[in-house]
């Protein structure tokens, strides 16, 4: 091979890399812009249930049904599901397959433990007339913290399709992109939760 052939193959491979490179930064970026607007979403419920969590139309109000030892439980389940995510982005970046996996597999677990008691949660006020048409302040209550769990739900599924594609493709850089996306958007489910436990949970048991 001559030298300048040599060279162009050089710069044909970095140019192809930095494609590459480029193509994942956008994903990232596009994917913050869809985040921006998750945000618009659950602010708008946030809103809808600050006017009406006062409408219970002689029915039950937020300390007449919120146990907060049990959401503790079930938060404490989420937040420490993103340390474990955490843990597996440091393993991916390492191109840990193994350790990225179990951590993952960790992860998995502590949100399908929320969404359980979630679900207990919902079928536990329900079965006991409390369902969410019964007030506006249910129907809010119910809206508001079941979008949240549909999104950790969509987030479970993603991250088991994920458990997939490491298991057979390992950790290639289009990979580990797509784990930060997952990653990113698990965080930001862990943000508004917070914002749920305080705002939903621990004001309305006052």
């Amino acid at each position: 091979m001559t030298h300048s052939a040599a060279l162009d193959a050089h710069s044909a491979d970095a140019a192809h890399h930095e494609e590459h490179h480029d193509t994942g930064s956008n994903n990232v970026f596009g994917f913050w812009l869809y985040l921006m607007t998750d945000c618009l979403l659950f602010a708008s419920f946030f809103a809808t249930y600050a006017v009406l969590y006062m409408n219970t139309a002689g029915g039950v109000s937020g300390k007449d049904i919120f146990d907060l030892n049990f959401v503790a439980v079930e938060t404490a389940a989420l937040l420490l599901s993103s340390i474990t995510f955490g843990f597996a982005m440091i393993a991916a970046n390492r191109q840990n397959k193994l350790t990225t996996l179990r951590w993952l597999f960790v992860t998995f677990l502590l949100g399908a433990t929320f969404i359980g008691m979630e679900i207990y949660e919902f079928h536990h006020l329900i079965s006991n007339g409390e369902g969410p048409q019964e007030s506006a302040f249910l129907t809010s209550f119910f809206s508001l913290v079941g979008l949240h769990g549909l999104h950790v739900t969509a987030g479970l599924i993603w991250m088991a399709v994920m458990m997939g594609e490491v298991s057979f493709r390992g950790l290639p850089k289009q990979t580990v992109t797509r784990l930060s996306c997952l990653s990113l958007f698990w965080h930001f489910l862990d943000i508004v939760w917070i914002c749920v436990f305080t705002v939903v949970y621990l004001m309305g048991a006052l």
